[in-house]
């Protein structure tokens, strides 16, 4: 962009200095002359040893490899929602009147805690068929408080002035995190015969349409009779509650639930002139109740139920003495008809794959699912003895991890070979291609050590991220790779590309004096991702973990771009086109030398 003209001229020459700037030949910028400064002699002594230098870089993504399995592992990163749902449950057969106290003293309880707004709860099952929770199952949602009106914690800056704190806190947060929160809550809430799980609203509802398990872990027990699936259940709640990470585990008692049976006596109701019907229509109005009419409150409606009072159906003996009417006008007791008796049965049957099953539900204190799935499955595979015909499938989140797992099987290999086919079409050379996708590799090396740094866990955020990384690889590894030849033909063109000194003089001239662009290019990319790792808003945790690859994997595959990529280009050029000094590369025509290696 060439200096605006204008009047008056004083003024021209402060504004063209700060719209169109002022231009430096390469040599003389003060950037590229710090950058030269520092560059140029670790070019040189990369290429005076480039077989030790590509052995270290060698070395370097092998020792990567034991801290990659050392990442832990999860579906996807958790996603706050400012909201908990809370999901406590008791064995089977509780009344109504004792879950209604038991979940309105855990949400007072609740309601103790500072960081808690508000809470409201639910015991029984909805109208609905997405809506499968027993009665034994309550869950209470949990609306918390903006997470800067937390209980603070002490940092190490937590005395300096509050302008100096702001931007630490994004590193070092001062206030409790979702997990300590979660374990505080859990520590009040710990009541005999009740498990408890925590989740979030949105997240257990996808969990439980998807896999059927409510928290991140679960077990699947299939088999032919629910009491020896509920008798494997409650040997695996004993092995599993001793791992380190199990905040909490409950087998379900597929066999626990309790039942009012009446067995109407036939012989009895032919003496009273009595049909089946009628008897169960007693049973059913005077005991379960029967709705009369409905009550109308402005928009509400409310049905009107008549039935006996609580105190003259709560028991067994006063369950037998319910007045039947017979046709004789006669009320006789409802034990002279029936037998009633309690019996112990299934509380609810589940079938899936054509074969009964029931959950076991485990509850976690750490992030690594897989970790936790892999020590756990050893475990029970040394203590559990499974009878024939009896299986286990680990579900939940992990389920679904080994979904995607399989899924990214097929997902990457494709995006590098396409990869590979657009740099194939672009540089027309087998060789070059190969180069330029030594990228990933290096790039895996930065992304991989700076997850472990963050300890973030694998998942489809860090994979997303590794993948666009890919992309960014190849685009830096590129634009590399045009410098070196660009400076590279200029040498032939200029006939000075005669001897190895000469090749070594014009891979310097095309890596060192073009590190300016291509630090712009990297940075660029870098710069535009911090803002992520730095913001702390909802949905943060999710970008954080596609963005960190992304700026780790960029950092080292720069800097390994510049020190590896001029030692291997210089060998590849020493020895396959110019063959040790052999061929006068000078009096090949341009084209050819730059086809060569196709």
């Amino acid at each position: 962009m060439d200096f605006i003209h204008f009047r008056p001229k004083w003024l021209a020459w402060p504004v063209n200095q700060v719209i169109v700037g002022r231009y430096y030949p390469e040599e003389r910028h003060p950037i590229s002359k710090v950058l030269f400064r520092f560059y140029e002699p670790a070019c040189r002594t990369v290429l005076r040893y480039p077989k030790t230098t590509i052995l270290a870089a060698i070395i370097l993504v092998m020792a990567t490899i034991p801290v990659y399995f050392k990442l832990g592992s999860e579906f996807m990163p958790p996603l706050y929602e400012g909201s908990l749902l809370y999901m406590p449950t008791t064995l089977p057969g509780i009344s109504v009147t004792e879950a209604q106290r038991l979940m309105q003293m855990q949400d007072r309880i609740l309601r103790t805690i500072p960081e808690v707004e508000r809470v409201f709860g639910k015991a029984g099952r909805a109208d609905t068929s997405t809506d499968s929770a027993p009665f034994s199952m309550m869950e209470t949602t949990v609306i918390l408080k903006p997470k800067d009106e937390w209980r603070k914690i002490e940092r190490w800056y937590s005395s300096l002035p509050e302008f100096l704190q702001k931007p630490l806190r994004h590193i070092w947060s001062d206030t409790l995190s979702k997990e300590d929160l979660i374990n505080d809550m859990n520590s009040r809430l710990q009541f005999a015969g009740v498990v408890n799980a925590w989740t979030m609203p949105i997240k257990n509802r996808i969990d439980m349409l998807s896999t059927g398990i409510r928290t991140p872990v679960g077990i699947k027990i299939f088999g032919s009779d629910l009491k020896e699936i509920e008798k494997i259940g409650s040997h695996l709640e004993m092995i599993l509650k001793d791992i380190p990470g199990t905040r909490s585990v409950y087998a379900e008692r597929t066999a626990g639930g309790y039942f009012l049976d009446f067995n109407l006596r036939r012989d009895q109701l032919a003496r009273y002139g009595l049909t089946i019907n009628e008897a169960q229509m007693v049973i059913m109005t005077a005991i379960g109740g029967e709705p009369v009419t409905t009550t109308i409150e402005g928009r509400e409606r409310y049905n009107v139920n008549v039935r006996y009072a609580r105190e003259l159906r709560d028991t067994l003996p006063k369950l037998r003495r319910v007045l039947v009417p017979t046709m004789s006008g006669a009320q006789i007791p409802l034990e002279q008809i029936a037998d009633i008796n309690m019996v112990y049965g299934p509380a609810m049957i589940r079938d899936e794959n054509g074969m009964l099953s029931g959950y076991v539900y485990v509850d976690l204190s750490v992030q690594d699912i897989g970790g936790f799935v892999k020590a756990a499955k050893k475990i029970v595979q040394d203590k559990l003895q499974m009878p024939v015909g009896y299986s286990l499938l680990w579900s939940g989140q992990y389920e679904n991890m080994l979904r995607v797992t399989e899924r990214l099987k097929i997902v990457v290999p494709i995006t590098i070979i396409f990869i590979f086919v657009l740099l194939y079409i672009n540089t027309k050379s087998v060789v070059k291609t190969g180069i330029v996708m030594l990228a990933v590799p290096f790039s895996l090396i930065g992304a991989i050590w700076f997850l472990y740094l963050l300890n973030y866990n694998i998942s489809i955020a860090v994979w997303v991220g590794m993948i666009a990384l890919m992309g960014l690889d190849a685009e830096t590894g590129i634009f590399m790779l045009l410098f070196l030849d660009l400076s590279y033909n200029d040498a032939v063109r200029r006939g000075k590309m005669k001897t190895y000194e000469d090749l070594r003089e014009a891979v310097i001239h095309g890596a060192v004096k073009r590190i300016r662009p291509k630090m712009m290019t990297v940075c660029a990319a870098s710069i535009g991702l911090i803002p992520i790792m730095w913001s702390l808003g909802t949905g943060s945790d999710m970008m954080k973990r596609i963005a960190a690859p992304m700026i780790g994997g960029l950092f080292t595959s720069f800097i390994l771009e510049l020190l590896v990529y001029p030692p291997i280009y210089a060998i590849w050029k020493w020895r396959y086109e110019m063959k040790y000094g052999t061929v006068d590369v000078n009096d090949l025509p341009v084209s050819k030398v730059r086809d060569h290696g196709a």
